[in-house]
């Protein structure tokens, strides 16, 4: 599979008509970016239709959005033109409140599902659970022969549910959509992404925007070594790259190393 990650910038979002500009501003790089080069999976950051920020939450009656809403209706247009899956997110309207949600749609430009982030954190720069629900389970979706996994920024450094993917949902790829901001826990932000992927045998993209206070976005394989690193984004910059999953990679990683069939049943006392 090849998949086009996009470290995109968002600019303040305060109102529909700025969230609409930027959302058409991605759509149209996206068309440059797909036309120059085909791909399987395009894949969006947290949040990646408002910036993140207290002015834009504290608008989110205005600026939240249903399945079927203005995100959704240009993502499903690139998905339709060039044969691709798009994942991107929203702040999205339930009926119990607003989620930070991930949606998956396909080249037939129907959605295939959505996650909604399940651990919300607040620390640091962030103050999710002051406006958001958190998400019930996990979602994940076969596209062209790969099982993928959209999972959001915290949820990272929960073990359980990378494992529960790896091992239930039978996933190749985690896709991490974060919104890193430079507060005192980005420094350990890579580390449990590299983890993740290792401990599980997997790929998993951990997707940031682009900015002064964010960026360093990172692709981990199912393993690394001084021959084959994991891919490092640019510090700050917007950046859109192509990466390769190759599920040959998988399995040659859980051949050589046999962590996933040596667990024990049980570590109970």
């Amino acid at each position: 599979m090849r998949l086009l990650a996009c470290q995109i910038d968002i600019p303040p979002t305060p109102t529909r008509a700025a969230r609409d500009a930027h959302l058409d501003r991605v759509v149209e790089t996206l068309a440059a970016k797909l036309a120059e080069a085909p791909v399987d999976l395009v894949a969006l950051p947290e949040l990646s239709a408002i910036d993140y920020s207290r002015e834009s939450f504290d608008r989110l009656d205005v600026l939240a959005e249903d399945l079927n809403g203005p995100s959704f209706e240009r993502f499903r247009e690139t998905a339709k033109r060039f044969d691709v899956a798009v994942v991107y997110g929203i702040p999205r309207k339930g009926d119990d409140g607003y989620h930070i949600c991930q949606v998956a749609v396909g080249p037939d430009g129907e959605v295939f599902g959505c996650f909604d982030k399940l651990h919300l954190a607040q620390y640091g720069a962030s103050m999710e659970k002051e406006y958001f629900q958190r998400g019930e389970a996990p979602f994940s979706f076969s596209f062209r022969g790969v099982k993928v996994a959209p999972i959001i920024c915290y949820d990272i450094r929960f073990p359980e549910l990378s494992r529960s993917l790896a091992l239930e949902h039978k996933t190749d790829l985690i896709l991490h959509c974060g919104a890193y901001a430079r507060d005192p826990s980005f420094y350990s932000w890579h580390h449990f992404v590299v983890s993740r992927a290792l401990e599980n045998q997997l790929y998993v993209l951990s997707l940031n925007r682009a900015g002064a206070e964010f960026g360093n976005s990172i692709l981990c394989p199912p393993w690394i070594d001084e021959a084959s690193p994991a891919m490092r984004f640019p510090e700050h910059e917007e950046a859109f790259i192509t990466c390769e999953i190759d599920l040959a990679r998988i399995a040659a990683a859980r051949r050589e190393y046999s962590f996933l069939a040596d667990r024990l049943s049980n570590y109970g006392s």
